[in-house]
């Protein structure tokens, strides 16, 4: 099956230097130009019609919650492309044709944000990639970590919860 990449880009493209940038990555990697979709983007629904697919998610800095999106869908990211200071992609597939390697897994978890929590999730654990406030109180967070095993451990030992690994690069 063939690939088919594409670029979802949700700022203006004419003159966006990230834009170009992005394009001519996803070409270098894999031969061939993406298709782009600029309007929002419904991954499930893409995957679905095409799942031979895959999309190029950007994320800036200062953006958070890209993320939340793979939470219960059946994609992956698989691998993170560099694009500039500002930008990188996210690289991602149907988990079930994903094949995932590199050691970073990206493990989302709900947390109350407690000094006990914070004391025993340590850097040599995991490492906070995103967060986002919720109004009960939580933290909706994204780590990226090399064990998921003792990832879970901390946060159930904790009182928190563990809502899944949305892939790894």
């Amino acid at each position: 099956m063939r690939q088919v990449p594409i670029l979802y880009w949700p700022r203006r493209t004419n003159g966006d230097v990230d834009y170009q940038l992005a394009r001519k990555a996803i070409n270098s990697e894999t031969g061939i130009m993406p298709d782009i979709i600029v309007e929002d983007l419904d991954i499930a629904k893409v995957l679905a019609e095409r799942p031979e697919a895959t999309i190029y998610y950007p994320v800036f800095c200062e953006s958070t919650g890209w993320w939340g999106e793979l939470l219960g869908v059946e994609a992956v990211v698989v691998d993170k492309i560099i694009v500039s200071a500002e930008c990188q992609l996210m690289v991602i597939e149907s988990s079930k044709r994903a094949e995932l390697h590199g050691e970073n897994r990206l493990l989302a978890a709900e947390i109350h944000p407690s000094s006990g929590f914070f004391k025993k999730m340590n850097s040599s654990i995991a490492i906070v990639s995103d967060m986002l406030a919720t109004d009960a109180g939580t933290i909706l967070a994204l780590f990226a970590g090399k064990n998921q095993n003792r990832f879970v451990n901390v946060i159930e030992s904790t009182g928190n919860s563990y809502l899944g690994c949305i892939g790894q690069y």
